[in-house]
């Protein structure tokens, strides 16, 4: 041991021996009480307080940059915080709706989530994360929690399709609540219009519109919208009417399928007879 710290020693001999001289002059310099010396502590001690002063911004300037960073991160996971929480805080909104809808109805209802859309303005669906192992067939209305929103076309093991009320190859036989007139509901490619109803009925707009009681396919008294417009049509018997969908499905999220199925009896005879409707 002595000999490596001889060794060390020996190697920076110079830079030992000048420590060793600038340490005792520092403290011979202490001790002196001489004037011009004085000063020179003075001088010294001044510029040391100064040349501190003017550099005492670098340790402040990067622990305000080390706490600008650490601010910025829990800014990130507080709104992302929120987010969630907002999140959780609206799907609660909606499935309270659901539960309401489930609740109020007389169908046997089983809830999924849109798993996937195709808003394509002809031919809208959307599909669901259930499917036939869930006890789900074709041809099954779908309803959501401002009314009607299609039919179920196409089912695999997990997953089914619906062709939305939004679809030009979706009709459904429907009633104006109010009036009880009764009229066919379809989509155009545009407008979602009420048919079939002739000049001489009681339409207003504001009219709720339902699912009539002769569907075969869907249950009755489905809200389905609201009309906007009525409009005579100049050469025809019917007028023009244009509904506002209940659902509004570029926000769905969740969805009920109700456990309901055509008379097949029904569905044979109308095919029979001059068409029948759904």
């Amino acid at each position: 041991m002595l000999e490596r710290v001889y060794n060390f020693l020996y190697l920076f001999k110079e830079y030992v021996v000048l420590f060793v001289l600038v340490f005792f002059s520092l403290v011979f310099l202490s001790l002196n009480d001489n004037t011009q010396v004085k000063r020179l502590r003075t001088i010294t001690t001044v510029t040391f307080g100064f040349v501190n002063e003017q550099l005492s911004f670098i340790p402040s300037y990067f622990g305000l940059k080390n706490e600008n960073t650490l601010l910025r991160r829990i800014n990130v996971e507080l709104a992302d915080e929120v987010q969630r929480l907002r999140e959780a805080k609206l799907e609660n909104i909606r499935l309270r709706q659901l539960t309401g809808i489930r609740s109020a109805s007389t169908h046997d209802l089983v809830a999924a989530k849109v798993v996937g859309k195709n808003l394509t303005l002809l031919r809208n669906t959307i599909s669901i994360d259930l499917g036939a192992s869930n006890g789900l067939k074709t041809m099954m209305p779908v309803v959501g929690d401002g009314g009607l929103v299609g039919l179920v076309t196409a089912v695999s093991d997990h997953y089914a399709a619906v062709n939305l009320l939004l679809n030009v190859d979706f009709r459904v036989s429907a009633k104006v609540q109010r009036s009880r007139v009764d009229g066919i509901v379809a989509w155009d490619g545009e407008t979602l219009l009420f048919k079939n109803v002739a000049k001489t009925l009681d339409v207003k707009s504001g009219d709720v519109i339902i699912t009539s009681p002769y569907s075969n396919t869907f249950p009755a008294e489905i809200r389905i919208g609201v009309v906007l417009a009525v409009q005579d049509q100049p050469g025809s018997l019917f007028k023009q009417i244009s509904l506002s969908p209940s659902v509004d499905f570029v926000k769905l999220e969740e969805v009920f399928v109700i456990n309901h199925q055509p008379d097949q009896e029904r569905t044979e005879l109308e095919k029979k007879s001059v068409g029948g409707r759904k």
